[in-house]
């Protein structure tokens, strides 16, 4: 017999059918038991009863076991359906049972309460939670989503190196690699250099990027690794042709979401983002957040050069309240604040075309208008301490028709979090890295060997 998916089991009420799925509960009672199972497409609820040779199989199988199950699939009386359940209304009545590898007993109740260590010491079997599947379900859902709308934008897909020659933000936190003779290598902390190089081949490209940052830093919402939503696209007026881009991908992103992942947003009990109509989310220069921070607060920021986290927290509510957005551009960060790299407004000196994009109170994209003249590059680099030298290979492309273009970059766990209302960027990470953590955290093996 061919195996069936549990989503398809409603059209095959009245019939014996065999499913693979794992135990999520079993519930002895008597000469009974029951059974929720569970496989890719979904949950279904079982049921053995007047066959003892079955039951006694069922008393192995222990939750989280792997199983071959063969069954009929039974309506349930009215009385006993669940209409706010997956398969709510049918019952699989079974005959067989085949355990294909049994579960040990679980150190837990996977249903519990966890701090964040044991989480993620125990990832892989704390990802078998219902919570953990329905975030990285919808992380799915947000890079098919990203994708798809960028291919449908006329945006090209390329693969970005990990091993770069340089940095391309020109910072002191990153990984070096010590293999190339020599010469230093690092892990790359951004594909920058080489979708501007790309935007030389393809006008429109963009690329799921794994980035690395060495930062001495160990907070909720920072990462030594972590995947980059990179575009970037030529021809461009200035900065508000990306915003307008982007504005349409976190709208058909919350619009996917909306329709693949009602389940689970409802699981974690979280609700779409408050997205107006428009073709730019609400926007404005750094100075006039700082304004507004200053008239309703009465704390003075307007010296600053950035925004700190609280301000960008009530940046967020006001945003919703008085703009009824949960996205929020900030632009024109100063040029100190920007990479060389980035074109400044020429009707406003000192400060750049770059956004920031706000989500519910977290900055999760970083963007603006590139420069694209090769001497104002190479002045630039200098003024930040960089030698053009050591761009040579990235600003060969800039002799040969690079046109005015902009992107962004964006941290997928970031934006998984703040779908998913969690507070930890790490809890939105499916094996997070940090200064503190590879799987388990590195303190650990100090500690082992202080015992031994």
């Amino acid at each position: 017999m061919e195996r069936t998916l549990i989503k398809e089991l409603k059209n095959k009420v009245g019939s014996e059918v065999l499913i693979g799925a794992i135990v999520d509960v079993r519930r002895d009672q008597g000469k009974m038991a029951f059974f929720d199972f569970r496989d890719r497409t979904g949950v279904v609820q079982g049921v053995v009863f007047g066959k003892p040779e079955v039951l006694e199989i069922a008393k192995e199988a222990s939750p989280e076991s792997s199983l071959f199950v063969t069954g009929k699939v039974n309506q349930r009386p009215e009385k006993m359906i669940n209409d706010k359940v997956q398969n709510g209304d049918i019952e699989l009545e079974i005959t067989e049972i085949q355990i294909l590898n049994k579960a040990e007993p679980l150190p837990f109740d996977l249903d519990g309460e966890f701090n964040l260590d044991t989480l993620l010491d125990n990832r892989p079997i704390t990802l078998k939670r219902k919570e953990e599947r329905a975030i990285f379900n919808i992380q799915a859902t947000i890079t098919r989503a990203y994708g798809e709308y960028m291919r449908q934008e006329g945006f090209t897909e390329f693969q970005a190196p990990k091993l770069v020659g340089g940095d391309a933000e020109g910072g002191a936190e990153v990984f070096k690699v010590g293999y190339f003779y020599d010469k230093d290598a690092f892990l790359a902390t951004s594909p920058q250099l080489y979708k501007q190089i790309m935007v030389g081949v393809f006008e429109r490209v963009f690329t799921f990027a794994t980035a690395f940052r060495a930062e001495k830093s160990s907070t909720t919402r920072h990462l030594s690794e972590y995947t980059s939503l990179d575009a970037e696209m030529g021809f461009i007026k200035d900065h508000t042709d990306i915003m307008r881009v982007e504005t349409g991908l976190m709208r058909y992103i919350s619009n996917a979401l909306g329709s693949s992942n009602e389940r689970d947003l409802a699981l974690l009990n979280v609700e779409l983002p408050k997205i107006p109509d428009g073709d730019i989310f609400p926007h404005m220069k750094l100075r006039e957040v700082q304004s507004l921070i200053k008239e309703h607060t009465g704390v003075d920021k307007t010296s600053e050069p950035d925004l700190e986290p609280e301000d960008e927290r009530w940046l967020c509510e006001y945003a919703s309240k008085e703009l009824g957005s949960d996205f929020v551009f900030v632009t024109h960060y100063p040029v100190s604040k920007r990479p060389f790299y980035t074109y400044e407004d020429e009707n406003d000196p000192g400060f750049t075309k770059s956004f920031d994009l706000l989500f519910r109170g977290v900055e999760i994209t970083t963007g603006g208008q590139r420069v694209h003249n090769v001497e104002i590059l190479k002045q630039k680099a200098v003024a930040k301490g960089l030698n053009p030298d050591n761009f040579a290979f990235y600003l060969q492309a800039f002799n040969y028709g690079i046109p005015p273009h902009g992107g962004w970059g964006m941290g997928l766990e970031r934006l998984t979090a703040k779908f998913c209302g969690v507070q930890n960027v790490k809890e939105a990470t499916l094996f997070p890295r940090d200064m503190n953590r590879i799987d388990t955290l590195l303190s650990k093996d100090d500690e082992d060997n202080n015992k031994q």
